[in-house]
């Protein structure tokens, strides 16, 4: 049996201890939520599990290290868990700390992956766990899966996918550890860079209309429920899209682009910078933005 110091948020931890704790194999000794909005679940999972749960500002404190050391744990493991981790607590486990990261390691290092992949109008999204060190997303992979991404997913589809797929692959990476069968991947030898993307901020939400159709198409998905939602305003006032529509047929309408150019079948269409998009008119947050974008006429602008 090994030890498993568990540090985590959300449902990607909740699936995850669910699988632990149906494998005699592993025992949890104690489980560390984020600070400023610990998970109520994890704290189901400690009550049901009879470990200690913690939550510390700065779990690379000395106070946080002393205390994470008195467990003895012999793997320490992170799902979601939102603090960058520091040489003395990496050091602690005698099997090391592992870490499950939605993106294609090295690619897509950083934050708010998934919400990029789409943006970027990527094929298919990764999950990687692997080995932390002092860098950001920087350490020995163990293990990598990837899945597609189709027109059909958004953003909503992709994070029940990642959450899902998450649990899966750090519960194997465990098995791996425990084994002792498993290889080390160093990034580097994947690629010498790789890529980060930061965290998107408030204000990232606004449509530019000058991009293609497609790009407007993914950046809708990508931001939609239970994101903040791709936003655009008319006459000042804001309008929150959940989703857009690339027409099968796509006419040379004249226009500039955010310019309504017809309105037919409860749709409005806007144009962009190749074509145009549909914005369904029926899809909307409330009463009022639904009637905002009901009042659109031809000639009206987005901006």
């Amino acid at each position: 049996m090994i030890n498993i110091g568990f540090f985590g948020d959300g449902p990607w931890a909740d699936n995850t201890l669910k699988k632990i704790s149906k494998n005699n194999n592993f025992s949890i000794s104690f489980i560390v939520t984020r600070f400023k909005k610990p998970d109520s679940k994890l704290e189901k999972w400690s009550k049901k599990l009879s470990v200690d749960l913690i939550s510390y500002e700065d779990v690379n404190s000395p106070q946080a290290v002393a205390k994470f050391q008195k467990y003895n744990a012999d793997l320490f493991v992170s799902m979601s868990f939102d603090q960058i981790l520091k040489k003395d607590i990496i050091l602690l486990p005698k099997m090391g700390f592992l870490n499950c990261h939605a993106g294609a390691l090295p690619f897509y290092r950083g934050r708010n992956i998934l919400n990029w992949a789409l943006i970027n109008d990527e094929k298919e999204f990764g999950v990687t766990v692997h080995f932390i060190d002092e860098g950001i997303d920087t350490g020995d992979i163990i293990l990598q899966k990837k899945r597609v991404i189709s027109d059909k997913d958004d953003y909503s589809t992709l994070l029940k996918k990642a959450e899902s797929l998450c649990a899966e692959c750090l519960y194997e990476a465990i098995i791996k550890v425990e084994s002792g069968d498993f290889e080390r991947i160093k990034q580097k030898s994947i690629h010498p860079k790789g890529s980060y993307f930061f965290k998107r901020k408030k204000g990232d939400e606004r449509i530019n209309w000058k991009s293609s159709s497609r790009d407007i198409f993914n950046f809708v998905r990508a931001l939609t429920d239970p994101g903040p939602c791709a936003q655009t305003s008319h006459n000042k006032k804001l309008i929150k899209l959940r989703k857009v529509k690339i027409p099968k047929i796509r006419n040379n309408y004249q226009g500039i682009p955010g310019e309504v150019v017809l309105k037919k079948n409860n749709h409005v269409f806007i144009k962009t910078k190749d074509s145009v998009i549909k914005l369904p008119l029926e899809d909307s947050f409330s009463t009022k933005n639904q009637l905002l974008l009901q009042s659109l006429e031809l000639g009206d602008l987005l901006q």
